[in-house]
């Protein structure tokens, strides 16, 4: 395998001119320890910022940390709001020595950050896995969580979808696609997770280097937290509808989570749902058409609550 010396890392490049991004945008690297056994990193406003503007927290999806899924959205939405985006615990530099693996665990990792920063009430976007987060918090917390945005998360999975998802990617392990140890397994999450055929023009070494550097951390307990999904484990979704305004954010060749699971949500979470399809996209919306999804998710975000 060919490895790459930093200073030509394409990834450390790439991760340095997010950073910038996130830092031009008033926001800065922080890291709490919210009790004897966790810890989370975080992205947020300085600390040393006084005026205060309505609270939003993004919540990353499995893969790469928050900072490689928001950025554009955290360039759009800093000048309204004040962002944050937390690390789930394994992702980046959050950690903990729980033995608790489940979305719930995630969801009350991140209230209890929201905790400590003394926020009283703040929306939530989640993407993919961090949609179950975000679901779980609104959930579990109706009197602190105000509007709640799920981009391409299928909260209302059934026992069999994850077969069916292996099926269309033709592997045997659920690890195999969401935690890639090669590069075809690379290829192939990326052909299910974005509209635009480009992984085969991707050469191996440079997948290999984002599989080193993106995907190889904490491997062992981000496939526990796989397994630990409490969601998906029987054949009825079983959830709840939320009392907060709500918005779905579906691309319309979503391979992973397919928009009829999104039509099926907008009925399950009540009767304050907008979704939203947008065109030409799949998987990561927010990433393949970020112009479209921002001023969806700023409309909505801004708007009157019903």
């Amino acid at each position: 395998m060919l490895n790459i010396p930093p200073f030509l890392s394409f990834v450390t490049l790439y991760e340095t001119y997010l950073r910038r991004c996130f830092t031009n945008a008033g926001l800065s690297q922080q890291t709490l320890k919210l009790d004897g056994e966790t810890t989370i990193q975080f992205w947020g406003p300085k600390p040393e910022e006084t005026a205060r503007k309505r609270p939003v927290v993004l919540i990353h999806g499995f893969g790469p940390e928050g900072i490689w899924q928001w950025r554009k959205q955290v360039q759009c939405l800093a000048p309204h709001f004040d962002v944050y985006v937390p690390d789930l615990i394994f992702f980046g530099g959050s950690t903990t020595r729980s033995a608790e693996r489940t979305e719930v665990f995630q969801a009350a990792s991140v209230a209890k950050l929201a905790n400590e920063l003394n926020l009283e009430r703040f929306h939530i976007v989640g993407t993919s896995y961090g949609g179950f987060v975000a679901y779980h918090m609104a959930r579990m917390w109706p009197e602190r969580v105000g509007k709640v945005v799920i981009a391409s998360s299928g909260v209302n999975m059934r026992k069999g979808d994850n077969e069916q998802l292996l099926g269309r990617a033709k592997l045997e392990n659920i690890e195999d696609l969401m935690l890639p140890e090669a590069a075809a397994n690379l290829r192939t999450l990326m052909d299910l997770a974005v509209y635009k055929r480009i992984a085969h023009m991707v050469p191996d070494f440079v997948l290999n280097e984002f599989i080193n550097r993106l995907y190889s951390e904490n491997r062992k307990e981000k496939i526990e937290l796989l397994k630990g999904l409490t969601l998906g484990r029987e054949d009825d979704p079983g959830i709840s509808a939320l009392q907060q305004d709500v918005l779905l954010i579906w691309g319309d060749h979503d391979q992973l989570f397919p928009l009829q699971m999104a039509t099926e949500l907008k009925e399950l979470l009540g009767t304050k749902v907008k979704l939203e399809v947008m065109k030409n996209t799949a998987h990561v919306p927010q990433i393949e058409d970020p112009l479209r999804f921002n001023s969806i998710l700023k409309d909505f975000l801004c708007g009157e609550s019903s």
